[in-house]
């Protein structure tokens, strides 16, 4: 009996599937089918898009040699000719670290790097001023012992990036001589938090070869010989371009 019902069931299934296609056909719908795709098809990622560059960029792009490495004066001069916009630029450095993990380097640039910094002193006055919300400046120093007092207003500092850290040399034990160094160029240059990648600006464009020469030159200084595998610059429209490790 049990038989009987299973094919009656079967048998009701397939007239109601023919009925649909039959249906489908009559008023022109294409007719779906169940194909089974194979393992390769569904393990194959789709197609990226390829990215389009403006005429400008290929013009650009048509002065750098990509199978080459340039000197680094060579590099910035050819840098700052194939920026293509209208606007002022800066140059921009990419530099890829030997070692699985980046590090954080203390560097004193010759010339500006297009910020200005307006460094202050952690004391009593000026966390009185903090705390009803008058911030004037970009850096923020202090001595060990201001921490305790600092960290109650980490809440307003902290989001916008001016809470003091050793990591960034902004706590010194000399917060006057730490000031005149950030004061005269000193930069912390961070690498990303979980790759040995660097991404800095050094510069704008309008401050000329001679400088940003100089300051690129600084920056590679400042790491341990052989840590830099890798430095490509570009300005802000602009390919990018490697520079030669000397």
């Amino acid at each position: 009996m049990a038989k009987k019902n299973t094919e009656s069931t079967e048998k009701v299934k397939k007239t109601r599937k023919s009925t649909k296609a039959a249906d489908q056909t009559a008023v022109g719908e294409p007719v779906q089918e169940s194909v089974q795709s194979t393992p390769e098809e569904q393990s194959a990622e789709p197609a990226k898009a390829v990215k389009v560059r403006s005429h400008k960029y290929v013009s650009a792009r048509a002065h750098v040699d990509r199978t080459k490495t340039y000197a680094l004066n060579d590099a910035v001069a050819l840098a700052i000719k194939t920026h293509y916009a209208k606007f002022p630029g800066v140059l921009e450095v990419n530099l890829v670290l030997r070692g699985t993990e980046g590090v954080n380097v203390d560097v004193a640039f010759p010339h500006s790097t297009g910020k200005s910094v307006v460094v202050a002193i952690a004391s009593d006055e000026l966390l009185t001023q903090i705390e009803k919300g008058v911030i004037n400046f970009t850096k923020l120093v202090a001595h060990p012992s201001m921490m305790p007092k600092l960290a109650k207003l980490a809440r307003i500092l902290g989001p916008k990036g001016l809470m003091p850290n050793p990591k960034d040399g902004t706590v010194s034990a000399d917060p006057e001589k730490r000031k005149k160094e950030l004061e005269g160029g000193a930069v912390t240059v961070k690498s990303e938090k979980k790759a040995p990648l660097v991404h800095v600006v050094i510069g704008k464009l309008a401050q000329g070869e001679k400088e940003l020469a100089a300051n690129l030159r600084a920056l590679l200084k400042a790491y341990q010989p052989g840590k830099v595998v890798k430095c490509t610059i570009s300005s802000t429209m602009g390919p990018g371009i490697k520079v030669r490790l000397e």
